[in-house]
């Protein structure tokens, strides 16, 4: 597990959980300009969060230098899981913090919590099929049985 300081996009400081929704937003006004980049929390736009994270590794940027990147990236992943999967955002408590690595992350409907900052770290990391975040949302359990529509 990869424990990264990062800088909030939104506050400057540690990301908070009622910032990562804001911090998502801002991530793929960057990224998606012109549209060119379909970012449309949609589990299917998973596939390009994929694509994005290897060319960051492709691109030789360790995890100090692609932090900010990386927290967009995590923020927009666990952004898809509240708007199409029913998660919530939540500060992690101490001892969530030492598990995860991370100081957000997602509770499911079912309780499970979730760690999509930790995720996309992995991703970097290893960058094998079994660290895809598509795959992940598309096995995640805990998603709300019925998918809602994204909000814009």
């Amino acid at each position: 597990m990869v424990r990264v300081e990062q800088r909030s996009e939104v506050g400057g400081g540690i990301p908070r959980a009622r910032e990562m929704r804001a911090c998502a937003t801002a991530f793929v006004g960057r990224v998606a300009v012109g549209g060119r980049l379909p970012l449309d929390y949609s589990p299917a736009s998973l596939r390009i969060v994929d694509f994005l994270v290897d060319g960051v590794r492709k691109g030789g940027a360790d995890h100090e230098r692609a932090c900010g990147t990386l927290l967009g990236l995590g923020a927009y992943v666990g952004e898809v899981l509240v708007r199409r999967a029913g998660a919530v955002w939540l500060d992690f408590d101490p001892d969530q913090r030492a598990y995860f690595g991370q100081p957000v992350g997602v509770r499911m409907p079912d309780g499970r919590v979730w760690n999509p900052l930790g995720r996309v770290h992995n991703r970097l990391a290893g960058g094998g099929p079994e660290e895809s975040l598509h795959t992940f949302y598309l096995t995640l359990h805990g998603r709300a049985r019925r998918m809602r529509p994204a909000v814009r």
